[in-house]
């Protein structure tokens, strides 16, 4: 594909070299790989100097490259993130103020006086360097990628056997001890799957339509990879990025669907093997799970261009339990360089392990709870309900009629029906065997990305709580909220209620 499009070559993490078997002493040329003929040239960024540059003195960097000169080596590359240039914490004091990037230029231009170093392109390294031939490389990415793409349980296992391996044998075999594929974060974080399966589908959508080139530029923009996944950085778990995401689908499903009538479809558009409704109009667009106790995952409409499920779970990370050890001695800016961002990542400590939800969040997870559990232990999941729906497979079926879809739900001790009109606006209505459980509160959770009103059928008392959450960020860990929970509170006893979310 990249040569189709006319792409030369193409840039990548050394570790894709190291981990196809090539050594440090190879990579220092430019290589070749090919696909059925198709050919693309491959550079191999230089991991050591990502980290001497701009961390360390410009004197390191200078000593590392005569090194490579003097091993009869003929190329070193570099490609990084240029917000080590003063975005990231201590870099621009260290970069700007103590005069960091005039004594690097300087340098550089003291060695390249001297025939120690040429500055060029990576064309002209293709036609000037020899190259070092052929090369079929496997998936992979820079080392701290591996590792956040997986799991806390796995996370921890991998830093464990890090550790008993020590410095030594470690740095001999680093290229095979390897985390997981990026592509796991779309496994680990669900709503950074839904946003690029629903991406997916629309794509699809817009090619069957002709590709209307504003719909086809939304798209390409709810490309932009860094709402899918978190690291040491925000990431997903920055509601302004999510938000930006799901915007730029809006504005195309709206291209695409503009003046449709009412319509649905049953498919599986987050590819885990179960069904769901994808209901839309010219005016909106909902996923209904039934799988998940019929929960809304989905609910955009397209005159604000917000998706108002957009609400992330709290969740666990394996930096919420990182040892205390790990913290000690990093993160202190060093006379002689300033720290890195993965040493800023080894300093976070938390003072308390934050809030972990047990379920995951959407719109209209229904429960009953004791009369006993306070608000605000409900806000801090320090609760255990006497029945959850949030997991619990529902029949769907559904009506369509010229001014509403209708989807009823039924599960275990629970009838759920949820009528969408043509502008999205949502009725719900329950029943339930009032005397099963006569104690008890039935409390339907909104997960919301924005407060909205609801109508209330008897009105009943709300509860209102932030969603906040505790990531780790380039600044250390933040709190950040994430949206707010509605939680009506009925009387199991009553067998009935109804709400409505209105436009």
């Amino acid at each position: 594909d990249l040569a189709t499009a006319g792409v030369e070559y193409a840039l990548v993490d050394d570790r894709h070299f190291l981990a196809s078997g090539f050594r440090h002493d190879e990579l220092h040329r430019p290589h070749h790989t090919e696909s059925d003929g198709q050919r693309v040239g491959l550079l191999a960024i230089d991991e050591r100097l990502r980290y001497l540059i701009p961390f360390r003195p410009p004197e390191e960097t200078a000593s590392y490259l005569k090194q490579l000169r003097a091993q009869g080596h003929g190329l070193a590359v570099l490609a990084d993130d240029g917000e080590k240039f003063g975005g990231w914490p201590g870099t621009k004091d260290w970069v700007y103020g103590s005069g960091w990037l005039d004594n690097f230029l300087k340098t550089m231009e003291s060695l390249k006086t001297a025939g120690e170093i040429e500055l060029t392109t990576g064309q002209r390294a293709f036609r000037e360097v020899p190259s070092g031939g052929l090369a079929y490389l496997g998936t992979a990415s820079y080392r701290e990628m591996e590792k956040w793409a997986l799991p806390p349980a796995a996370q921890r296992e991998l830093t464990t056997l890090e550790e008993e391996l020590g410095p030594e044998q470690l740095a001999a075999a680093s290229a095979f001890v390897r985390g997981g594929h990026w592509h796991h974060f779309l496994v680990k974080y669900p709503e950074s799957n839904r946003m690029h399966k629903t991406m997916v589908a629309l794509s699809n959508l817009s090619r069957s339509r002709g590709d209307p080139p504003a719909a086809r530029r939304a798209i390409g923009r709810a490309q932009c990879n860094d709402a899918y996944w978190h690291g040491v950085f925000g990431g997903l778990y920055l509601p302004h990025l999510r938000n930006a995401i799901w915007h730029q689908l809006a504005f195309a499903e709206r291209e695409l669907r503009r003046g449709e009538p009412l319509a649905y479809e049953e498919l599986d558009l987050d590819n885990d093997g179960y069904p769901e409704l994808w209901i839309h109009s010219g005016q909106f667009s909902a996923l209904v799970s039934p799988h998940r106790g019929g929960v809304v995952e989905v609910l955009t409409r397209f005159n604000d261009l917000i998706n108002l499920a957009d609400v992330l779970t709290r969740r666990r990370e394996s930096y919420h339990e990182m040892p205390e050890q790990q913290a000690q001695g990093h993160g202190e800016s060093k006379t002689d360089g300033t720290a890195s961002i993965h040493d800023i990542e080894k300093a976070a400590r938390l003072k308390e392990l934050p809030p972990v939800d047990a379920e995951p969040r959407a719109i209209l997870v229904e429960r009953l709870l004791s009369e006993n559990v306070t608000s605000d232990d409900y806000a801090a999941a320090k609760y255990q309900p006497i029945r959850s729906w949030a997991a619990v497979p529902m029949a769907a079926r559904v009506s369509v009629e010229s001014d509403a879809i209708t989807v009823v739900l039924q599960g275990p001790e629970l009838d759920k029906r949820l009528k969408f009109d043509v502008a999205g606006c949502l009725d719900v209505a329950y029943t339930w065997d009032g005397a099963a459980h006569p104690n008890a509160i039935f409390a339907p959770e909104l997960s919301l990305a924005r407060d909205v009103p609801l109508r209330l059928q008897p009105e009943t008392e709300v509860w209102r709580s932030n969603i906040t959450t505790v990531a780790r960020s380039e600044r250390g860990f933040e709190e950040t909220v994430q949206g707010i929970s509605l939680t009506p509170r009925w009387p199991t006893r009553l067998g009935r209620c109804s709400l409505e979310i209105s436009s």
